[in-house]
């Protein structure tokens, strides 16, 4: 063993004081448990210490490599509830609609399978339609209650911010880069083809 990580990734509060107090009273136990080995061992494990809300809390202490696991691309989740650390969302899903249903109702392409769906929702917001409601989500689709289904037609994109992006991106093989409103690179998801070697 080299070293310990602590995540405490589920310290997401939006008051950084109480951030970081939660943080601090986290790491304190972290601490104790390298002291510890240190004693046993001899040698102090290097410490890798948080998750993505709580990176800033961590990164002055001495002898500790931070570990924001969400940096990449960031989510809509983070960017409401943290909006200290200064981040924008750097990920969209894209989804058309597939179908008119009536005079409020529209629905999309953007089922389980195109965006994380453990959550409650929403589980994405819509940049060009922000006053989208989900209604409800199967496999493929997403049924949307909007103050004016007349304002949309079959094959209209709607761009989405995930709410929650490191599951999301791991439902598509790549990620296709823009700079400037063009196409520039494509990164291969390399989570998404995982294997267990035995």
């Amino acid at each position: 063993m080299i070293g310990l990580h602590g995540y405490d990734g589920q310290i997401g509060d939006t008051d950084t004081q109480v951030r970081q107090h939660r943080s601090d009273e986290g790491f304190v136990k972290v601490d104790r448990m390298a002291e510890a080995i240190r004693e046993r061992t001899g040698r102090r494990p290097m410490m890798v210490m948080g998750g993505s809300p709580t990176f800033p809390t961590h990164l002055h202490r001495e002898g500790v490599q931070c570990s924001p696991g969400t940096f990449v691309f960031w989510d809509h989740s983070y960017k409401t509830t943290l909006p200290d650390l200064g981040f924008d969302y750097a990920a969209l899903v894209i989804t058309r609609v597939v179908s008119v249903i009536d005079e409020t109702t529209i629905c999309v392409d953007l089922g389980h399978k195109s965006v994380a769906a453990e959550n409650p929702f929403p589980r994405v917001y819509f940049l060009n339609a922000p006053e989208a409601t989900p209604v409800r989500q199967s496999e493929e689709h997403l049924v949307l209650k909007v103050a004016d289904a007349s304002t949309f037609k079959v094959g209209d994109v709607l761009y989405g911010a995930p709410v929650h992006i490191c599951p999301t991106v791991a439902l598509y093989e790549r990620a296709l880069v823009a700079d400037g409103g063009k196409l520039i690179d494509e990164w291969k998801v390399v989570a998404r083809d995982r294997k267990i070697h035995i």
